[in-house]
């Protein structure tokens, strides 16, 4: 990655949460060091967290059944505050403001609110504010939803024209096998024509609604598109500086983008 690039970081709930469910903080606290860091050595950062379910599972102990749209939208609701707020204290340590970003699938359809969010995001991201994206969860359920937030950070990526999309997962990258398996490799870099489909099992993380498969196919679509797409392992030490100034030396896979 180059100076003055425009990044988007997608961090997924497999990151920022412990095994138990609960927010890592401390991996969250981690991760916004290193953004810092980042927008001291001159890049332009969006961040697209999930999370907000995971904060709100914590918060209230629910004494009826609820479906799984009113959790999480109920979830949601009161996660989203946490989680914002976290980030809020966290990066104000390095003097960098925050804005949060709601948005839902229909905003990224031509017409006026796409032409709102991008405007809002690029004032933002002019006056030195870092947006913090996540699905509206509120109002957004079934056929309405993104399939995950790989698939809403793709947008994002596409939407304000980053140089680079990161997938922060709690894997390395893809692999031609199991990722356990000692006979798997992991696969460095992906052209713009491979088709990867026979490694990908379509299975979802732990705590979100996203997988290896939702990773790949959103970094098939935006390698189209010009950007550069990167996998990697949120759960490594100072995984987005090693990116930046060691990638070579680092395990990720690659997806080359095509020229416009």
């Amino acid at each position: 990655m180059s100076m003055n690039h425009r990044i988007v970081i997608k961090v997924g709930s497999n990151v920022l949460t412990r095994p138990d469910g609960k927010l890592n903080v401390t991996r969250m606290s981690a991760l916004v060091d290193q953004i810092a860091w980042l927008k001291r050595n001159g890049y332009e950062v969006i961040l697209v967290s999930s999370g907000a379910v995971a904060c709100g599972r914590r918060e209230l102990k629910v004494e009826h059944s609820l479906d799984s749209v009113e959790q999480r939208q109920l979830f949601s609701a009161l996660g989203q505050v946490k989680l914002i707020g976290l980030y809020y204290d966290l990066f104000r340590e390095f003097h960098i403001h925050i804005g949060q970003v709601l948005t839902m699938k229909e905003n990224f359809q031509p017409g006026e609110q796409y032409e709102n969010q991008r405007a809002c995001m690029a004032v933002m991201l002019e006056n030195g504010v870092l947006p913090i994206v996540n699905e509206n969860d509120t109002v957004s359920v079934t056929e309405l939803m993104f399939t995950d937030n790989d698939e809403l950070s793709g947008l994002i990526a596409q939407m304000m024209k980053a140089d680079t999309l990161i997938l922060l997962s709690n894997i390395d990258g893809i692999y031609t096998g199991h990722p356990d398996d000692p006979q798997s490799k992991l696969i460095s870099q992906v052209e713009a024509d491979s088709d990867l489909s026979r490694y990908i099992k379509e299975e979802k993380s732990a705590f979100g609604r996203g997988g290896m498969h939702s990773k790949y196919t959103t970094a098939q679509k935006v390698q189209h598109t010009g950007i550069r797409v990167i996998i990697a392992n949120g759960e490594r030490d100072n995984i987005l500086i090693e990116l930046a100034e060691n990638k070579h030396n680092i395990p990720h896979t690659e997806f080359i983008p095509t020229c416009n």
